[in-house]
């Protein structure tokens, strides 16, 4: 794709004008990738374009949608509308450049193609919301563009309660809740606990399911609200932070070694948006997750975070 920029500015916001509709993420992964250039030399996102410049893009760095690749899938739930996957630890939601094929939505779409158009960025193939790489459990993905906007809505509305298990550092023996806003960290990213009138509020509940072993505890979490990082920022703002967690943990002796970090999404519970009926949706925990509670002598079932 070849065009002139109309106006003068920074690069990537000619660009973005110029193409219409890409996500930030998908153009800066094309500047990143040497994708764009600015009258033949390779642009940066930062560089100053003057009007009239030429503007070359390669047209597969706007190529959004998930390859299809056939792989095995753990569907917790399905119907005419939705789909609710088990997300092993490790890999993305969905691809953060073009190309990548080891992402859950690269399943997700061999599986259910009609998935791909469901969501206005094809990249995100459907998916309502996301988990970290190194986080497991319960997803939810849309099958057509009107169940996505309802889901969409009902998490965004706070209609979707989020369930986690945790295996946290340090003896928790009460429930407890972090209520502290949470701000993107442009400096080391992730994100931050900032002061009261900075950020975005946040709020995390949780519980201890029982008693703690060799200096860890299995949590029962709530995410009131739903924050980038927020439960794992919270927990480790609380002077807990998540087993395995490097970004905001730190590396403790004697924890038994899991996949990313000990956070699993165990249950989702929504109205779905068509029928109204209560959907539960649990999801198992991985073989690494069960491995490392027995090796403590906790309990690895979903089903043992408090319904209350």
């Amino acid at each position: 794709m070849k065009r002139r920029a109309g106006r003068g500015g920074r690069a990537d916001k000619v660009v973005a004008e110029l193409v219409g509709g890409a996500a930030r993420s998908v153009l800066a992964a094309a500047f990143a990738a040497g994708r764009v250039r600015v009258n033949g030399r390779r642009a940066r996102k930062g560089d100053a374009v003057a009007p009239g410049d030429e503007i070359e893009l390669d047209d597969d760095a706007l190529d959004r949608r998930p390859e299809p690749v056939a792989g095995p899938v753990e569907v917790l739930y399905e119907d005419a509308w939705l789909v609710a996957l088990a997300k092993p630890p490790g890999p993305p939601t969905h691809p953060l450049v073009a190309g990548d094929r080891g992402t859950l939505a690269n399943l997700l779409v061999a599986r259910y193609p009609e998935c791909a158009d469901a969501s206005p960025d094809p990249r995100e193939a459907g998916f309502a919301h996301r988990l970290d790489m190194g986080t497991s459990g319960a997803i939810l993905a849309a099958r057509d563009r009107d169940t996505w906007s309802k889901l969409r809505l009902a998490f965004h509305e706070g209609r979707v309660r989020k369930k986690y298990l945790a295996l946290v550092v340090g003896e928790v023996t009460r429930a407890g809740e972090v209520s502290a806003p949470i701000a993107h960290d442009r400096g080391r990213g992730g994100v931050r606990v900032v002061e009261e009138g900075m950020g975005l509020p946040a709020v995390t509940r949780y519980e201890p399911i029982a008693p703690p072993r060799g200096g860890f505890t299995l949590l029962a979490c709530e995410a009131e609200t739903g924050r980038m990082h927020q439960v794992r920022a919270h927990l480790a703002h609380a002077g807990h932070p998540i087993v395995g967690d490097q970004r905001y943990g730190i590396a403790v002796a004697g924890a038994p070694p899991v996949i990313g970090h000990f956070l699993h999404a165990a249950r989702l519970e929504l109205d779905h948006p068509h029928t109204g009926e209560r959907l539960v949706i649990e999801a198992p925990l991985p073989e690494d997750r069960a491995a490392a509670l027995a090796a403590l002598g906790l309990s690895p079932m979903a089903r043992d975070v408090p319904r209350a």
